[in-house]
């Protein structure tokens, strides 16, 4: 079985990289066909690897974002031969599963999520824009909102991220999905013996994870809240940061993470995300999650066993929920368990079990 994966573009580590690296170990001889390749960035992990760049490698200025190309993206991976191959997989929540494969090719698409400012964020990408350019942007995602619609159906199989994810590649593409979760470094996330009187968030700070909320709800309780992480929105959050509680530490090494994880009362994660990987990483960790309960966090966190899922994505909400993990027990074991579900090992083994499934059935037509 000849196997290729395409990804979106390869510049920085992510979550979806990580989902390429288990991928690759699946199909260790496939070679990586993608947009865009900046091996500084990545993983040196990825050097080994056969990697493929499309015709917009050579036109990249590495001062330039990579996203500004996406009008010239579908071009480039309908540009990419693939007959040679039995299965193509697409690793994609942009354009990497409009590739174009033949008749006999089982083309599976890993999705992370229909193409987010196409469709349901159309109105946040835009947001801040002159009315010239959000006229231009909007007009140039009606025709990206119709080939993400047709390459949608060369796709064979498509494999959503969570629930959320499958339910958004039924209404944008009217195609079923299966749910495989993605892998996380769960077995490098260990319990600490130590508990410590603070409360944890770690991330990009941006406007949509909503670490107002955490902000604000410590501020009102009086609970240390701990923030590891950089991002556009910091200086509005230490505006609004009571410094007596509230305590910034900027972007750290793995290793701080890790130690601040593992010795704080819980992880605080007001935003909505399609999967989220660091609320497992806590719970690996042995630590409950305070959570909105929405998107992802309903496929991971197990209500008031794992952690507290609050409704409403309010400072009152979470406040509550705040004041019900306090009063809480919660089993170390137990929430270390649920996150082991979601180790990379499981992601492997789910993935080519399908893979193979898909491929056999196939080739018996």
């Amino acid at each position: 079985m000849k196997v290729a994966i395409v990804h979106d573009w390869l510049t920085n580590m992510g979550g979806a990289e990580q989902c390429v690296i288990n991928l690759h170990k699946c199909f260790p001889n496939a070679p990586i066909y993608t947009t865009f390749y900046d091996p500084d960035n990545m993983d040196p992990i990825f050097k080994e690897m056969n990697i493929i760049t499309s015709s917009l490698q050579k036109k990249r200025n590495k001062k330039y974002n990579h996203k500004k190309y996406l009008p010239f993206m579908p071009k480039a991976f309908e540009e990419f031969n693939l007959n040679d191959y039995d299965v193509v997989i697409s690793s994609c929540s942009c354009c990497a599963k409009g590739v174009i494969t033949g008749p006999h090719t089982l083309h599976v698409s890993y999705c992370y999520t229909p193409m987010r400012y196409a469709w349901e964020m159309r109105d946040e990408y835009t947001e801040g824009m002159s009315k010239l350019k959000t006229k231009l942007v909007r007009y140039f995602m009606n025709y990206m909102r119709l080939w993400d619609y047709q390459s949608a159906q060369r796709v064979d199989e498509f494999i959503a991220i969570s629930t959320e994810v499958k339910q958004r590649i039924k209404k944008h593409y009217n195609k079923e999905s299966v749910v495989i979760f993605p892998p996380v470094r769960t077995e490098t996330f260990l319990p600490s013996n130590e508990e410590k009187d603070y409360y944890f968030v770690v991330s990009r700070l941006v406007k949509y994870k909503r670490f107002d909320l955490a902000i604000e709800a410590c501020n009102k309780l009086h609970k240390k809240l701990i923030i590891i992480g950089d991002g556009p929105e910091r200086k509005n959050l230490e505006k609004i940061a009571d410094k007596r509680y509230i305590t910034f530490l900027g972007k750290q090494p793995d290793s701080i993470v890790k130690k601040y994880l593992s010795e704080c009362k819980a992880l605080i994660f007001p935003g909505e995300e399609d999967f989220g990987i660091v609320p497992v990483e806590a719970m690996a960790t042995g630590k409950p999650v305070i959570a909105f309960g929405k998107g992802g966090a309903l496929d991971t966190i197990v209500d008031r066993k794992t952690g507290i899922l609050f409704k409403k994505q309010t400072v009152e909400s979470l406040i509550e929920a705040i004041k019900e993990c306090e009063n809480a027990t919660f089993d170390k074991k137990e929430i270390r368990t649920q996150a082991m579900k979601f180790a990379e090992e499981e992601f492997r083994k789910n993935i080519i079990e399908f893979i193979k499934e898909k491929y056999n059935k196939m080739e018996a037509l």
